[in-house]
Formats: structure tokens, C-alpha cells, sequence
């Protein structure tokens, strides 16, 4: 790649270019268990009431054999290559022996949100024409449901403990089965197996399956925030590129000789996890500690202490949430083995990064990527820090153009704000299924390369920091002819000492004449008035840019990698608009 502006920041022994292998994903994880066939590869357990922490550990090579196991009673099923699988669970070991399987039996992945209700599982299943699924025992019943209204044959069910040590699902069985209710009776429904059953039964080794680099490997569905889901084709090619890409950006700050440990507790359904959480870990012989539950935070901060992580992707909300955890501030958990922290899916307000690498000792830098490009795409130098307040640097190998918000055509200069447009291994081949939607995302430029268009407004500074000023569709037509972007509203008032979290729109909702409105969570026994906050960014803010209306709330809508959900805050607003037309 050409020298470019932004390469000068990068952290010594980072390069600006790499090589990148023409081989499937899963090629890695074989790779790995070559060479540390004993290091662990998985951390996986829970809270046991009176016992603590009770974990188990996976090795390479244990991991490798289930995955060939896998793969092999998927090709014993009829699978053939390209043929869609669903996986529909939280973060566990089971998720990692499918997604592995999956690919080494020449499968796409369909990852599916956990969270998602019957209507939106039968959405992407029916869009991605799966014809098989991987499905947590406790969601199963949302598969049976819609079952019959897709194209789904075989249906593989999984319980949350069967890799549990022996003693926590012991305890897990009493506690949670039998008085909760959660046992899965599916002897009735054909061609529906359990994991167990369905690994007994298969070959240990799958078929051999030819796979090249433009393959898809995963159909990574957006989250739908900003309309209907759709699911962006990533190549093997793409998902390997990303994964080396961010294992060279952190060697700016590495362990050394020591394995990794990788604190997963953002779901594996997310192309952040995917890639900088398991594929990352999992290229390079590390360890992952899965959290199945990110909100609990008895056992994420009781992992932290035992597990000693080393790295912990994560998002703001999970950051500011262990900043203002009680039992962190009393020193109750020892957090500083953190070394490397980078944060994504959403504005890092300076205040909750700067608290946190305080508390921990470590160094937590903000990123930037979409679905649409495996994910990541910049980072600040894990090194030097980088620049708070900007998504740092394009990642080796990513090259980027700002152009005029209009036209999106003008490509513009430093300090002027327009959409981000990306080139690199790492983007995506199109949108399944959805032709105009690929044109319209993926165009080329006069310089013949193909370029995503994010729909993210940024800006470059001279030397070559970027930073998001905001999404084109959130922002704010404020009177006068001035744009509002709701990152600046929210930066001011994560600085007020009161307020926890906080969300900024425009309203009325679809108007071209604009006021703010902000959503503010105020901190654990705290108490403030709407003159108080709108005083506050009154003081810190152009006229044009101070709220208008507040409300206060003891919670805001989040994904379930916990970014903030503008667009559901939006669409609440519209309802109430027309209740009072």
C-alpha cells in the first residue's frame, strides 16, 4: 500500500502492509493446535452459590477434535457446501465448536442474536435460507415456533451447562432446571437432535471441502437499528484479513512471550466478538474467558479477578458500568491485569476512558468498524494511546476518503466533515440477496477501487486522526440551517459529575426544524432537575447546539453488545407524535 498520513502514528513494529494467507478460517485454529495443541483455548464456567467460581478449561487440541467431530455430523446430515447454518446462542463453547464446524464442513455462519424474539429469528432464518440450526436449549422453544415457516430441516439443541465443570452442573441442573422449568423435552420433534447425541453419532474427522478465499464464511446481519437487517456477505478472505489486522495493531502494546487471555463478554453473535474476541484468540494460541451474560457483573468482575485477563474488548456502556460498580471502587476485585482495551459500537466519552485506564492501569483506546467490514477498520495506537476523542488510525492495509455528505462523490480535505468511505481486504463482498442495496453501499470511485459507503459523517485531521462525528441519519436539522450531531450534546453531558448515561435526538422526529432532546440516566442516588441539566450544556455548548427538552430515565434501550439505541428512542418519540395528533 502507498504511504499515507496516518501511517506515521502507527506504534513501532506495526506495519503498514501485510501478507495474507489464502486459506479458510478454520485453517487457523488447526494451525494453533499444531503449535500449542495444550495451551487453553477456552475458560468457561460460572458463580456456584457457597463454592465461587467454578470453571473449566478446553485445550487446543480438545477444541480441534470437537470441531472435526462437528463438521463431520454436519457433512453425515447432508450438508453440502454453502448451505447456511444458524447458531443461535450466547457466548459458550458450543458457539465456538459450531462456528468452527460450520466453516470446516464448507457451511456459511448465521450467527443469530440471542435475544431475538420469534418474528425477528424467522426474518433472518427465512433471509438466509438456513436450512440447519444450533440452538440453546433455553431459546429452543422460539425455534419450534417458527419452525415451519422456514426452510430449517435439521435443528441441533444445545444446554448451557454441558460444559460446565462436573460439580457446577450438578448444581446448575437443581437450581436452574428443576425449579426453573428449564428443561427442553424435544423427542417429538423430528429431525431435532441433541449436541451430545449428534457428536456420538459423527465421523471424527469431516470430508475435505474445497474453499477459496471469496467464499463467504459468515452472513453477519447489521442490527437493524437503521431499518431492515440486512446480512453482509464476509468472505473467508475478509474474516482472515481482520483478524491479522488487529493481531498486528496490537503488537504495540503485546504480553510479551506470555499467552493472551481474551475476556469475551461481548456475544459472539457480534462481528466485534467474532473477530477481535475468538478469531484473534483463537489465531494466535490465546485464551478466551467466555462470559455468557455481560450484565452479570458478579461473575464478569469475579472472572476478571481469578482469569487475570489481558485483553478485554468491550463497549462504553460495559466500561462506565465497572468505573461506577461499587465493589470496583471499594477494591474488591483485583481489575489490573487489563493491559489492552479497545472500545467499539459506539462513542467512547473521554470521561468513562480515562477513569478506566486509571482504575486499571491498562490502556483503553476507542475503534471503529462496521458489520460490513469484518468488523474493524481504524484503531488508536494501543502503544502511544492515540488521541482520545478520535477512532485513531486505518488499520494496515485500509485506505480512506471523506467526500462531501450530498453527493457523496467530492472527496474533501482535512477537517471537513462527510461520509467515510472504506477500501480494504477487510469490506465485504455485498449484501445477500440484496442487489441494490450492494450497489448502493459498494461503488467505484474515478481511481477504480470499490469503496464502502458507511453513512458515517467524520472528519481528518491534518496528520491523519480521524474522528465520527456522528451517523448521517441521526442528525439533528436544527433551526437556522445548523446541523447538530448528537455526539457533542452527549459528550458535554457525560462530563456532568451526576449523570451515568445519556442519548441526545432531535424532535419532532422526522422534522426539518429540529430542537434536542436528551435521555439522561443519573447516577446511583443522585437527584437533578431539567434546568440543571440544560444549564450544564448551556455552559459548554453553542446556543444552537443546548437541548431543548429532558427527560429523565432509569434506563436506556441498548443492542445486546450494549450500544445505545438512538433509533428505538426515536421511534418511541414518533408514537407519541401521532397519539397526539
Amino acid at each position: 500500500m502507498e504511504p499515507r498520513v496516518w501511517h506515521q502514528h502507527y506504534d513501532p513494529n506495526v506495519p503498514t502492509s501485510l501478507e495474507y494467507p489464502s486459506e479458510p478460517v478454520d485453517y487457523f485454529l488447526r494451525q494453533s493446535t499444531r503449535r500449542y495443541p495444550n495451551n487453553t483455548a477456552l475458560i468457561f464456567g460460572g458463580l456456584a452459590p457457597v463454592l465461587g467460581e467454578q470453571h473449566r478449561k478446553m485445550t487446543y487440541r480438545e477444541l480441534d477434535a470437537l470441531v472435526d467431530r462437528f463438521a463431520a455430523g454436519l457433512q453425515k446430515l447432508g450438508l453440502q457446501k454453502g448451505d447456511r447454518v444458524a447458531v443461535y446462542m450466547p457466548n459458550c463453547p458450543q458457539y465456538v465448536i459450531a462456528y468452527y464446524g460450520i466453516l470446516r464442513a464448507g457451511g456459511i455462519v448465521v450467527p443469530c442474536n440471542p435475544l431475538y424474539v420469534p418474528r425477528e429469528l424467522e426474518h433472518q432464518l427465512n433471509d438466509s435460507g438456513a436450512r440447519f440450526a444450533v440452538v440453546l436449549s433455553l431459546l429452543y422453544p422460539n425455534v419450534r415456533q417458527v419452525r415451519q415457516q422456514t426452510s430449517l430441516q435439521h435443528v441441533i439443541v444445545t444446554n448451557i451447562k454441558e460444559y460446565f465443570p462436573g460439580l457446577l452442573k450438578t448444581l446448575f441442573t437443581l437450581a436452574k432446571e428443576k425449579k426453573g422449568g428449564h428443561r427442553v423435552d424435544i423427542s417429538g420433534d423430528a429431525n431435532t437432535v441433541w449436541l451430545q447425541d449428534f457428536l456420538a453419532d459423527a465421523p471424527a474427522s469431516p470430508q475435505a471441502v474445497e474453499i477459496a478465499p471469496d467464499d463467504t464464511a459468515v452472513l453477519m446481519y447489521t442490527g437493524g437499528t437503521t431499518g431492515v437487517p440486512k446480512g453482509a456477505q464476509l468472505t473467508h478472505f475478509n474474516v482472515v484479513a481482520n483478524a491479522l489486522q488487529s493481531s498486528a495493531w496490537l503488537i504495540g502494546k503485546s504480553n510479551g512471550d506470555n499467552p493472551e487471555v481474551n475476556l469475551t463478554a461481548l456475544p459472539l453473535t457480534h462481528s466485534y466478538a467474532m473477530t477481535v474476541c475468538m478469531n484473534l484468540s483463537l489465531f494466535g494460541g490465546h485464551a478466551m474467558v467466555l462470559i455468557p451474560n455481560p450484565r452479570d457483573f458478579d461473575h464478569l468482575l469475579t472472572a476478571i479477578n481469578k482469569h487475570r485477563p489481558t485483553i478485554f474488548p468491550g463497549v462504553p456502556t460495559l466500561y462506565n458500568a465497572i468505573n461506577n460498580h461499587p465493589d470496583v471502587r471499594a477494591g474488591k476485585y483485583d481489575i489490573k491485569s487489563i493491559n489492552i482495551c479497545i472500545s467499539g459500537a459506539a462513542p467512547l466519552p473521554a470521561e468513562v476512558q480515562e477513569e478506566f485506564q486509571r482504575i486499571t492501569g491498562g490502556t483503553l483506546v476507542e475503534g471503529y468498524g462496521l458489520s460490513e467490514t469484518s468488523p474493524v477498520t481504524h484503531a488508536n495506537p494501543v502503544g502511544s494511546g492515540g488521541r482520545i476523542g478520535t477512532i485513531g488510525l486505518p488499520l494496515p492495509d485500509t485506505d480512506v476518503k471523506i467526500v462531501d455528505p450530498l453527493t457523496e462523490e467530492d472527496e474533501l480535505g482535512p477537517g471537513q466533515a462527510g461520509v467515510l468511505c472504506i477500501h480494504g481486504p477487510q469490506v465485504m463482498k455485498g449484501y445477500w440477496g440484496m442487489p441494490t442495496e450492494t450497489a448502493n453501499a459498494l461503488r467505484t470511485h474515478a481511481d477504480g477501487k470499490t469503496w464502502l459507503h458507511t453513512g458515517d459523517i467524520a472528519e481528518m485531521t491534518e496528520d491523519g486522526y480521524f474522528r465520527i462525528v456522528d451517523r448521517k441519519k441521526d442528525m439533528i436539522l436544527a433551526a437556522g440551517g445548523f446541523n447538530v450531531y448528537p455526539r457533542d450534546i452527549e459528550e458535554r453531558l457525560y462530563e456532568h459529575p451526576k449523570v451515568l448515561e445519556a442519548a441526545a435526538i432531535g424532535v419532532p422526529v422526522g422534522g426539518t426544524d429540529q430542537r434536542a432532546k436528551v435521555f439522561v440516566v443519573l447516577k446511583p442516588g443522585e437527584t437533578a432537575t431539567e434546568e440543571e441539566i440544560i444549564e450544564w450544556c448551556r455552559q459548554g455548548l453553542a446556543k444552537y447546539k443546548v437541548p431543548r427538552y429532558v427527560e429523565f430515565r432509569d434506563e436506556l434501550p441498548k443492542s445486546m453488545v450494549g450500544k445505545i439505541l438512538r433509533r428505538q428512542l426515536m421511534e418511541e418519540e414518533a408514537n407519541k407524535q401521532q397519539v397526539a395528533a
